[in-house]
C-alpha cells in the first residue's frame, strides 16, 4: 500500500478554498500512484473554528463541501477531518472517502479542554472506535488527542480486530518542546498497541496559534521512520508492506526532511509563519511598524521582512528630544540592512502642542509618567493614521516580559493589529537577534543594538532597569509565576530575592487589564497570555501581602 500524509495550511472558514487545495493535492497524489491519502484534523474548515461551530448552517456547508470533494476524488481512499453536524449535535470527525462518496465517519472520542483547547464547549464525544481494512492492513482511525493516552486507546479498541496500523489526523499547535512530547506520545502508542502509526498534522497560522506540521511515520517499535517538513506544507509518501508475521515494513519514498536545528530556530520559524499567515489570511499586503533603534523593534522588523518580503514592510522612526543620535542611526541602519522602506516623522512639535494644550489642567506637568506615555500615544496615533492611509497592518513589538508586568502604554506601543513577539521573553529576543544575524551570515541587526542597555527613551537617561529588574532575573520569575504557576513562596524558595519576586508578581497581577486590550500575537510557549491564561480583570485575590497602593501606570 502506498500512503501519503498531506499536511496542508487550511484557512479557518474557507471551506471551498480548503477543499480546492485538497483536490489539487489529490491530483498530485494520483500522479505518484498513491492508494491512501490522509489530511489533517478539521482540514476542511480549519482549526480552531470556535463559535462558527454553533452555526448549524456552517456545519451543513461543511458537510456539503466534503460530499462534493468526495464526488471528485474517486480513485483512492482519503481520510480527511471536518466538523460534522448531526441531529443538533456537533462532532470533530474524520471522513473516510471511497468510490466518490463518504463511506464511513469516525468521531473524536477524547476532547481536550484545557489551555487553548475548548473542545468540550463545541463537540460531542464520539463513542465508537473505527477499524477499517486498507489493502489488507487493519487500520484504526483516530483524531489527535485519541492517541495521547495509549492505555485508554488500547482499551477503546479492545473489542476491535487486531490492528496493524493507526492513522491519526491532528491539529496540534506548536510551542517550545511540543515536538518532543508528540514523538514520545507516538512511540508510546506504537509500542503499546504493537502497530505502526501514521500521524498527519496541520501546518500554518491561525490567529495566535501556529501549527508546525512535522507529520511522521513510526514503526511498531516506536522508531520514527519519516518526518515531514517543519512549518511548511508537505506531502510525503511511504510504501507499507506486510510480512508473514503481520509486521508492517515502512519504506519512505524520500529522505527525512530537514528539521529546525535548535529551539531558537524553531521559534524563529514559528514567528515567521505565524506573522505571514496572520497578515495574508486577513488580506493585508503591507505592514508598518515603529523602529526605535532598539532590540525588540529590530527583531520584529526582521521577522516581518522574512514573512512577507522586505518590499512590503515600512519602518517608521518617530524621534523626540529624548532619542539619542545612536538609536536614530541604528533604526535607519537596520532598515537599510533589511532593505525595507524607511520614514522619519519627528514628534517634538506635536508633543509640544499636546503639552501646551494640557498645561491648562492645573495638575498637568511634563516631568512624570503621563508625559512619557503621551509620547508613546502620539507615536501610536501616527502609526494608526498611516495604517488607514496606506491600508497597511500595524505590527507592535512588545515582548512577553514587558507585557507581563505592564511596561507598556495603552493606546501607545500597544496600538496595532498584531504583536509579533508578544509571547517571547526579552532574554529570548536577544537570542533571536543573534539567530537572525547567523542566518544572514552578516550583521542585519547592528551590534550597537545588541550591546546597548535597553531603554524606552521617554525621558533623559532612562533605562529599563529604572523600573524593572534585570531581564535575566525578571524572566526567571515570570517563567515560574506565569508558566509554572509557582507561588511567591516557591519562587523565593529558589533563592530569588523576595522583594523583587513580590514586586514582579504585583505588577503581573495588576496589569491584566492591559493585556486584555493588547493585540493578538504568535504563541510559542506552553502558556501564552490569552486563551492559555484567563484571569479576571477585576480581581482582588493575592497570596502575598500588598500594603502599598501602586501608582497608576496607564
Amino acid at each position: 500500500m502506498r500512503i501519503a500524509l498531506a499536511q496542508i495550511n487550511s484557512v479557518v472558514g474557507d471551506l471551498a478554498g480548503n477543499a480546492e487545495r485538497m483536490y489539487d493535492i489529490y491530483n498530485q497524489a494520483l500522479g505518484r500512484n498513491v492508494d491512501v491519502l490522509v489530511f489533517p484534523e478539521l482540514a476542511i474548515c480549519g482549526y480552531p473554528p470556535e463559535d462558527l461551530l454553533h452555526k448549524q448552517y456552517f456545519l451543513a456547508d461543511a458537510r456539503r463541501v466534503v460530499e462534493n470533494l468526495a464526488g471528485r476524488c474517486t480513485k483512492m481512499t482519503i481520510v480527511a477531518g471536518f466538523a460534522e453536524g448531526s441531529r443538533g449535535r456537533c462532532y470533530n470527525s474524520a471522513a473516510v472517502i471511497r468510490d466518490g462518496k463518504i463511506s464511513r465517519i469516525y468521531r473524536k472520542a477524547l476532547l481536550p479542554n484545557y489551555g487553548i483547547f475548548d473542545e468540550q464547549r463545541y463537540f460531542d464525544r464520539g463513542k465508537l472506535p473505527m477499524v477499517i481494512n486498507l489493502h489488507n492492513i487493519s487500520t484504526a482511525i483516530t483524531i489527535c488527542r485519541d492517541i495521547w493516552d495509549s492505555d485508554w486507546l488500547s482499551n477503546f479498541l479492545k473489542n476491535s480486530a487486531k490492528i496493524s496500523m493507526v492513522i491519526n489526523i491532528s491539529a496540534s499547535p506548536f510551542h517550545i518542546g511540543k515536538m518532543q512530547q508528540r514523538q514520545s506520545v507516538i512511540r508510546s502508542c506504537a509500542t503499546e498497541l504493537d502497530c505502526a502509526v501514521c500521524y498527519c498534522n496541520l501546518v500554518g497560522g491561525a490567529d495566535e496559534l501556529v501549527f508546525d506540521g512535522r507529520s511522521l511515520f513510526a514503526d511498531s517499535k516506536g522508531n520514527i521512520v519519516l518526518k515531514a517538513k517543519a512549518f511548511e506544507e508537505d506531502m510525503f509518501i511511504a510504501d507499507i508492506t506486510k510480512s508473514g508475521s503481520a509486521e508492517l515494513h515502512i519504506k519512505a519514498e524520500q529522505p527525512m526532511s530537514p528539521q529546525p536545528r535548535d529551539s531558537i530556530d524553531e521559534v524563529y520559524q514559528a514567528l515567521v509563519l505565524g506573522t505571514k499567515d496572520y497578515i495574508q489570511k486577513n488580506n493585508f499586503k503591507k505592514v508598518l511598524l515603529g523602529l526605535s533603534g532598539g532590540i525588540d523593534s529590530s527583531v520584529a522588523a526582521a521577522i516581518a521582512a522574512a514573512a512577507i518580503g522586505p518590499e512590503n514592510v515600512i519602518g517608521i522612526t518617530m524621534p523626540s528630544k529624548f532619542n539619542s543620535p545612536q538609536t536614530r542611526a541604528d533604526a535607519e541602519k537596520l532598515a537599510n540592512n533589511l532593505k525595507i522602506e524607511f520614514l522619519t516623522i519627528p514628534i517634538d512639535l506635536v508633543l509640544g502642542q499636546f503639552d501646551k494644550a494640557l498645561s491648562d489642567v492645573q495638575e498637568w506637568n511634563n516631568q512624570g509618567i503621563a508625559y512619557e506615555n503621551l509620547q508613546a500615544r502620539i507615536r501610536g496615533n501616527i502609526l494608526m493614521s498611516l495604517s488607514n492611509q496606506l491600508s497597511a497592518l500595524v505590527l507592535t513589538s512588545g515582548n512577553k516580559s514587558e507585557t507581563a508586568v505592564g511596561y507598556t502604554t495603552l493606546y501607545g506601543d500597544t496600538a496595532g493589529g498584531f504583536a509579533v513577539i508578544k509571547d517571547v521573553y526579552k532574554t529570548m529576543v536577544y537570542k533571536l537577534a543573534d539567530h537572525i544575524n547567523s542566518i544572514a551570515a552578516k550583521q542585519i541587526i547592528p551590534q550597537t543594538v545588541l550591546s546597548r542597555e535597553p531603554s524606552a527613551e521617554l525621558r533623559a537617561n532612562q533605562k529599563d532597569t529604572d523600573s524593572l529588574a534585570c531581564y535575566d532575573l525578571l524572566d526567571e520569575i515570570l517563567t515560574g509565576y506565569i508558566e509554572q504557576d509557582k507561588s511567591a513562596e516557591q519562587l523565593i524558595g529558589q533563592h530569588l530575592p523576595s522583594d523583587v519576586v513580590l514586586k514582579v508578581i504585583q505588577m503581573v497581577d495588576r496589569n491584566e487589564y492591559k493585556r486584555r486590550q493588547s493585540p493578538p500575537g504568535v504563541r510559542i510557549t506552553p502558556k501564552a497570555f490569552g486563551k492559555d491564561r484567563r484571569l479576571p480583570i477585576t480581581n482582588r485575590y493575592s497570596h502575598y501581602t500588598d500594603t502599598k497602593s501602586p501608582q497608576s501606570d496607564l
